[in-house]
């Protein structure tokens, strides 16, 4: 009887220690988040000489009138800009609306970022970091930006997850890689936060 009791706790304890040394390999297609998020970002904060370039194309056109000229493809001639325009990979209707309220939103948090009111933070969202000498409209117009930003990136974040069917628990990762291009695209003296932790100037 002790023998059988012996045996069955040795089998027990072998089985424990064999799947303690088990690795639970999650799904996480790194290099396909990263491909995203570059692009992405790329494409909702485009560097100044490709926005000049395309002010120089449309130059002489009233607002409407490049607008709709670039929606309807009017320009695809042009291969300076659109021949070498990315195609993201990692794309869906609401993927695609998001960026479009990214893109728009980007020209009015600029002066902020210019101003060191708001930063970048290392899990991929923005945070008011001074509000001093601010008149009370334009605090509540940048708290109302921030959190409309927020909102869609997390959303982006969760939509890049599903369209690469990538577990909801693995998102902060997805916010991670998103902060790297966040950050790389803010310019020299804005705001950003270190992997570690600490809020430092973006050096030139």
């Amino acid at each position: 009887m002790r023998k059988r009791k012996s045996l069955s706790m040795l089998c027990v304890c072998s089985l424990f220690v064999i799947f303690s040394c088990v690795t639970i390999n999650i799904y996480f297609p790194e290099a396909a988040v990263k491909e995203a998020a570059e692009e992405i970002v790329d494409e909702v904060r485009p560097s100044e000489d490709k926005e000049k370039e395309k002010k120089d194309v449309f130059a002489g056109w009233d607002e409407n009138q490049a607008e709709n000229a670039e929606s309807n493809g009017a320009f695809t001639f042009v291969p300076s800009i659109y021949a070498q325009e990315q195609v993201t990979q990692v794309s869906s209707p609401k993927i695609r609306a998001l960026k479009g309220s990214l893109k728009d939103r980007f020209p009015r948090l600029r002066p902020f970022y210019n101003q060191g009111r708001i930063g970048e933070t290392n899990n991929g969202l923005l945070v008011v970091r001074n509000e001093e000498e601010l008149s009370l409209k334009d605090k509540s117009l940048l708290r109302r930006l921030v959190k409309e930003e927020n909102k869609d990136r997390k959303e982006l974040y969760t939509e890049v997850a599903e369209a690469l069917n990538i577990d909801p628990d693995q998102i902060p990762r997805i916010q991670r890689i998103f902060a790297e291009n966040w950050i790389r695209k803010s310019k020299p003296g804005w705001w950003i936060q270190t992997k570690e932790g600490r809020w430092i100037r973006k050096p030139a």
